[in-house]
């Protein structure tokens, strides 16, 4: 007949006591945390749960401060997460925020990091620099800003057939 979680702590307890880990006087608080551990553990075993630590809710937002946002998983703190780090965790942000219930368009870095890079956002206005948005103004008829004085255009570098021809034609001249 399998025993109970009671005898199994009490045999843990006094094994404990026996070996001068656990003093005598402790003997009570012990065995009772020995039981509540063990309880819990044979609950997830029967709900087929396999993470051996009992998990409570975690409230995602207390992990993202104004200056941190705090992992989840290993409790570590950060401006952001990474890629990177979550990748130690076998995650990825899509995952991370599915097991956690973060909304999709929350940002995985500290409030303060965010706002900064939303600022600068602002005031680069990347998306007027794209190909598609001036070909777009253009269309409209309204003027496509120019690119500014100082900034250097890049020179392309022409397809493999071309530089091939121009390589031939330059040895043969």
């Amino acid at each position: 007949m399998p025993q109970s979680a009671l005898e199994i702590a009490k045999e843990l307890t006094l094994a404990l006591i026996e070996t001068g880990n656990v003093p005598s006087e402790d003997m009570q608080d012990t065995l009772q945390k020995t039981h509540a551990t063990l309880t819990a553990l044979k609950a997830q075993e029967e709900t087929g749960s396999g993470t051996a630590k009992t998990q409570e809710p975690v409230d995602w937002r207390k992990s993202i401060t104004r200056h941190a946002i705090t992992c989840l998983e290993c409790g570590a703190s950060f401006k952001q997460l990474s890629v990177r780090h979550l990748r130690h965790h076998d995650l990825d942000g899509r995952s991370y925020r599915a097991k956690y219930g973060i909304p999709r368009t929350q940002s995985l870095a500290a409030r303060e990091t965010t706002a900064k890079r939303r600022q600068i956002a602002a005031e680069v206005k990347p998306w007027e620099k794209a190909p598609a948005y001036m070909k777009a103004q253009e269309r409209d008829g309204n003027t496509a800003p120019k690119p500014e004085a100082g900034a250097s255009k890049r020179k392309r570098t022409p397809p493999p057939q071309q530089r091939k021809a121009a390589r031939k034609k330059r040895s043969e001249g």
